[in-house]
């Protein structure tokens, strides 16, 4: 029997806060930075980053200029994104570890401001957040305006019901699909043209479970409500149409069991190779 404690919420909160203040903090001064060297972008980027105070204000007024379209304006989609992060902050932090994730991960990128302004996998995974807020909030007909503006925007598709923890990178994200029961860990990584799907014209649970530390070759195709255990690799163009082990890693069509990653988390160290 342990002699566990709960844990101190304020700690906790103070912990959040600080993952949040320094990605925002290191995206602010990429941008001064660059808006030093490059003039053309300077007006960009004082109106992306510059004239906020915060992380939460800054996403709000970028993703909704991403979006924003003729039928919803990026004004009207600014005040719905805010008012999410102001009733749940959780979603901030969720986008400040997925910064910091695509700065540890990809080897093409080395900074915060890069995956914050340009890469439309981190774009697309927060628009998802967003939405999945206002779908578990009974605003259905918005989310799946939010998830149709997604896919045109970004090449990415994620039901809104969909549920998703934090870390995650999804690694190009052009022909990403993720399917409304699907259910995915913190720490993933997910590679472009992955489909994380149903099999057939079945209701109900019916799309994959994702464990956490988990990486996602490109192409692959996940189908059906089955588990990929903690930790497995899934190489890239597989079929994988039953239950992966913990630390394992399956290849092929259909995919098999072929070996066992070098890291106890792939996703971590992007390593494809059997």
């Amino acid at each position: 029997m342990t002699n566990s404690k709960p844990l101190n919420s304020n700690k906790v909160n103070q912990a959040s806060e600080t993952i949040v203040a320094e990605i925002w903090t290191c995206i602010q001064r990429e941008a001064q930075r660059e808006a030093a060297s490059e003039p053309i972008l300077a007006s960009h980027l004082h109106a992306t980053v510059l004239s906020h105070v915060n992380l939460a204000d800054a996403l709000a007024y970028h993703l909704s200029n991403l979006l924003g379209s003729a039928t919803a304006s990026a004004l009207s989609l600014m005040d719905v994104i805010s008012d999410a992060y102001a009733a749940q902050p959780g979603l901030v932090l969720d986008a400040a570890v997925d910064v910091a994730a695509i700065r540890d991960r990809d080897s093409a990128c080395s900074e915060c401001g890069t995956p914050f302004l340009y890469y439309k996998g981190f774009h697309a995974l927060q628009t998802h957040r967003i939405g999945h807020y206002l779908w578990v909030s009974g605003r259905q007909e918005l989310a799946l305006f939010l998830q149709s503006r997604m896919s045109s925007c970004f090449s990415v598709d994620i039901h809104p019901a969909a549920k998703i923890g934090r870390g995650l990178m999804l690694d190009h994200a052009n022909g990403i699909v993720i399917g409304e029961t699907c259910e995915i860990g913190d720490n993933v990584s997910i590679m472009q043209s992955v489909t994380l799907g149903g099999t057939g014209k079945m209701s109900g649970d019916r799309h994959p479970k994702v464990a956490s530390g988990v990486l996602i070759g490109a192409g692959s195709k996940v189908l059906g409500n089955i588990s990929i255990g903690e930790g497995s690799q899934i190489s890239a163009g597989s079929v994988v149409l039953k239950d992966v082990p913990e630390h394992t890693t399956v290849a092929g069509v259909p995919a098999q069991v072929v070996g066992r990653p070098d890291e106890s988390m792939p996703s971590f160290s992007m390593d494809h190779r059997l």
